[in-house]
């Protein structure tokens, strides 16, 4: 995949509503209002019915009963493969490109960094270990909070025969992009931004650039934090 993703200013649309935080670091974010909250972390299965209610609704307003079920079952069957790849928040965009129905999914979650002496010698670990995976585009890049490392890639994703007519599963191609913010003390956030919907891809990667460039670091004392000079 050749398509290289604008990673530029921050045009700024809503605060995002959550933040994740580390044990001494918070990271906040702001998200378009075009995208909804997936809910993950639902306490039962009447909260999780009830959010996906409204989220089906704000996304799909005005379409037919049989539309917003459908994207309410597509969500409720991602909520394992989110919480699997250790998703802390995530979010759905479903919107039409010249009349083509296109969706995108963006999902943050916080992992282990390589060993490294600061975050801007785990991101240079980070794009070591990417290349060598030789499948995708991997790029340092510098976001106004610090170091990062983008990766976009394409991979298969699988939709289960009992969705289908036919009764046959299949697979269908996903694009995403990865950005990768490497923390002090050993963490690293990850945001991934994927799409089914090739029309969307140039909209979509747009809109991810100003994400992950809205992306703010703070200590908790309320104090920022930028991880390298090339941030400031």
């Amino acid at each position: 995949m050749t398509t290289h993703t604008e990673l530029g200013e921050l045009v700024p649309t809503q605060p995002a509503p959550t933040a994740l935080h580390t044990d001494d670091i918070h990271v906040r974010w702001v998200m378009p209002e075009i995208f909804h909250d997936i809910p993950i972390h639902a306490a039962d299965d009447d909260e999780a019915v009830r959010l996906l209610g409204e989220l089906v609704e704000k996304a799909l307003p005005g379409a037919g009963e049989e539309a917003q079920t459908a994207l309410a079952v597509m969500c409720a069957l991602g909520v394992d493969e989110l919480l699997a790849a250790g998703a802390e928040y995530a979010g759905i965009c479903v919107t039409a490109i010249d009349e083509a129905p296109c969706t995108a999914t963006v999902f943050a979650a916080l992992l282990d960094s390589p060993e490294a002496a600061d975050a801007s010698d785990a991101a240079k670990a980070i794009t070591a270990s990417l290349r060598r995976l030789d499948d995708g585009e991997v790029s340092r890049i510098e976001l106004p909070c610090g170091s990062a490392v983008s990766y976009i890639g394409t991979r298969d994703e699988k939709v289960i025969g009992e969705l289908t007519d036919s009764g046959e599963g299949f697979t269908f191609p996903t694009s995403y992009i990865r950005v990768y913010v490497p923390l002090p003390h050993g963490t690293t956030l990850l945001m991934e931004m994927s799409t089914p919907t090739m029309p969307g891809w140039e909209m979509f990667s747009t809109m991810f650039g100003n994400i992950v460039s809205s992306i703010r670091l703070f200590h908790t004392d309320g104090s920022p934090l930028i991880t390298s000079v090339a941030g400031t």
